[in-house]
């Protein structure tokens, strides 16, 4: 069956893969390990933080960060809550973030600590830390409100993923999904921003009908299957790393094992230690 019909959106896709998965290992990171029934739950809770702060359909959320599982809980959260998602290049300047942030109207920030050796909350604040003003923690960015660390320190005015998190205990499972009845396959999913070679960065809008079409197709042709063991090295900020990655594996019931950063040994390792079936290294 087409993707779009058998899911309806990406919502749909994670509760039909925490339904028919449940006892499968979803994803492994150090010694993490959690089962498609927790990712659906990890998800469902980051979805209700979402609604509990405002988020509506159609309001965008950015995240920041590099592959890693905090970032498929954020994203599917977001997206859960009816947001489209705005993945952000791990590789960008705070400027860069900056206005690819205001291009979108972004009204949530999920953005990493440190990674690379780069505070991206320092550059951001440098970047977008002078303006007009909005009610936000960014003086730059007037429309964007909240900006969540991921990790459990945040500087002043940011939130941490933990205290994000509680905010939405008191949302129930109910409100979450009734979300997912607002959305269609006609809904935009994401925006992918090209990476400006030529000028600025353009976002590129996706949908849920085009998003799980064309990678439920993929998984056919790649011959993902339950039971495979997925290091995904491919960003997550990238079409591929995200769809043909995370939305595939939940498609087909395989193993996400993040990378964030491509090196030969430590793939070498994870392949080994970890069994792995697949790799994409585009």
């Amino acid at each position: 069956m087409r993707g779009d019909l058998e899911w309806g959106s990406i919502p749909g896709l994670v509760r039909s893969a925490a339904e028919r998965y449940g006892g499968t290992e979803a994803v492994v990171e150090g010694r993490t390990r959690i089962s498609y029934a927790e990712l659906g739950a990890r998800v469902e809770r980051a979805a209700a933080a979402c609604v509990a702060n405002g988020v509506r359909v159609g309001d965008r959320v950015a995240v920041w960060a590099p592959n890693t599982l905090d970032w498929i809980v954020s994203a599917l959260g977001a997206v859960s809550a009816g947001a489209v998602l705005v993945p952000l290049n791990t590789r960008f300047k705070g400027t860069e973030a900056a206005y690819v942030l205001e291009s979108s109207r972004a009204k949530l920030l999920f953005v990493t600590g440190t990674f690379l050796g780069t505070s991206y909350v320092a550059s951001l604040r440098r970047a977008a830390g002078q303006g007009s003003g909005g009610a936000g923690p960014l003086a730059g960015l007037p429309h964007l409100e909240q900006v969540v660390v991921l990790s459990d320190d945040a500087p002043q005015d940011f939130r941490t993923w933990k205290d994000f998190l509680a905010s939405g205990d008191g949302v129930g499972a109910e409100r979450v999904r009734a979300r997912e009845a607002e959305l269609s396959g006609d809904s935009r999913s994401d925006i992918v921003y090209t990476s400006g070679t030529t000028g600025r960065p353009k976002g590129a809008v996706i949908t849920h009908a085009q998003t799980l079409r064309a990678y439920e197709v993929w998984s056919d042709l790649a011959g993902l299957r339950q039971g495979d063991r997925y290091l995904i090295v491919n960003p997550f900020f990238h079409t591929f790393g995200y769809k043909a990655g995370v939305l595939a594996c939940l498609m087909r019931g395989a193993t996400m094992i993040p990378q964030p950063v491509f090196n030969v040994d430590t793939a070498l390792a994870n392949i080994a230690s970890e069994r792995i079936s697949v790799l994409s290294l585009i």
